[in-house]
């Protein structure tokens, strides 16, 4: 038995832009939406011969918005999918939706196609907010969108939520979090809002229309969000991540402990055997880049495959190095932190050996902790999480 893989399907159209948005996502492109999911399809199929033998136990479709797609286009995209890969019985297999994109047909429709697991952008309940980000939702919508889910039979659903937006209380960010604890979720993310280069809300900040976000404030609202979500019940098992115990995302502990995935779709990023790489951005050239590659023979081992792609426009060939950094970097993001042994054996090093100097300084600095043959972050190391990682990465 090979080993397992995980598949991220990336679907690039949203109806409107988000302002802190930096996705590969796109608006106004509906009309190409059954030239796309031919080549998605197509995507897949390529694929398929490489990864025979590979048990998929995570599917997650992410974007943009997926609930954009028609039904019979999800129906389509999943067929294929289970065609071409090896999908374990129990797969976790999850959607992203926008509230303001379903109803309840719509829902009951994803379910009879196999989703399991379905995570909703809120982002807040707050309708002033919502207008702030350019969401084409309301609070009511994201409310009422919950209650179809459950009614169509999903067994696990997901609130997104963003902190420390232009002018967001404590009190605010309070209310928000409340009102998502009403409805009872399975699992919660919580996010700071981050300025990235190139989105609207970088511009406005630059401008002076709306404020900066305030670092001190926003690490209130996390470490209020701590305690009452464990008061609520619910564990904090990754920085941004609570769940209702066992009911974590397991395509998201995937890319946490550095597993194998493939991603398709424009855009989409892979992990392979220390390889990574990605698709090309553009829809338009995506579509073209692989109808081009469905006219070639091409090779089944992974590693060429992945040269011989026309799509995959980026590929980035790990050290070993790089790889065991990314490996503690990312597990070190989880509560149960790094699993030292299972390091040593994926390695073939010790510990001590690849970071000893490291670790004695940020044990001395509070910000790690190792018990139990696990190395953790303090909570004093979870706020100041990036000067750690900044240690662990190589010259």
């Amino acid at each position: 038995m090979r080993d397992p893989l995980s598949l991220y399907v990336h679907i690039p159209f949203c109806s409107l832009k988000c302002s802190y948005c930096d996705f590969n996502s796109y608006a106004k492109l509906e009309h190409i939406v059954p030239e796309f999911t031919r080549a998605l399809t197509a995507e897949m199929r390529l694929w398929s011969p490489a990864m025979a033998g590979r048990p998929v136990p995570t599917v997650f479709f992410g974007g943009g918005t997926p609930t954009l797609l028609p039904l019979e286009q999800m129906r389509a995209i999943m067929e294929t999918l289970r065609k071409s890969f090896e999908l374990t019985p129990d797969a976790e297999i999850t959607t992203e939706a926008n509230p303001g994109t379903v109803d309840l047909d719509y829902l009951r429709g994803l379910v009879a196609a196999g989703f399991n697991r379905l995570s909703f952008g809120v982002q807040s309940f707050d309708d002033a907010e919502l207008l702030a980000l350019d969401r084409i939702h309301t609070a009511d919508d994201a409310r009422q969108g919950y209650a179809w889910a459950r009614e169509a039979g999903f067994p696990r659903i997901n609130l997104d939520l963003i902190y420390g937006l232009p002018d967001q209380t404590l009190e605010h960010w309070q209310s928000n979090v409340e009102q998502a604890l009403a409805l009872g979720p399975d699992h919660l993310s919580m996010y700071a809002l981050t300025v990235e280069d190139g989105t609207k809300l970088a511009y406005d900040i630059d401008h002076g229309r709306v404020p900066e976000p305030d670092g001190d404030l926003q690490a209130d609202m996390w470490d209020w969000s701590r305690e009452r979500l464990a008061a609520a019940g619910y564990e904090h098992y990754e920085i941004s991540n609570w769940a209702r115990p066992g009911e974590e995302c397991r395509h998201n502990l995937v890319y946490w402990q550095n597993g194998d995935w493939l991603g398709v779709g424009p855009g989409a990023h892979s992990h392979l055997g220390g390889v990574r790489f990605a698709d090309v951005y553009s829809p338009a050239q995506y579509i073209r880049l692989v109808d081009e590659a469905a006219t070639r023979e091409s090779p089944t081992a992974e590693r060429d495959l992945i040269r011989a792609m026309p799509q995959v426009t980026f590929v980035d060939e790990q050290t070993p190095e790089l790889q065991m950094a990314d490996t503690a970097i990312l597990a070190l993001r989880l509560n149960d932190g790094l699993d030292v042994a299972a390091f040593e054996q994926r390695f073939a090093t010790t510990i001590e050996a690849t970071y000893g100097p490291q670790l004695a300084e940020l044990t001395s600095l509070g910000f790690l902790e190792r018990a139990n043959g696990r190395l953790r972050l303090t909570d004093r190391g979870r706020y100041l999480a990036n000067e750690v990682f900044v240690r662990l990465l190589p010259d």
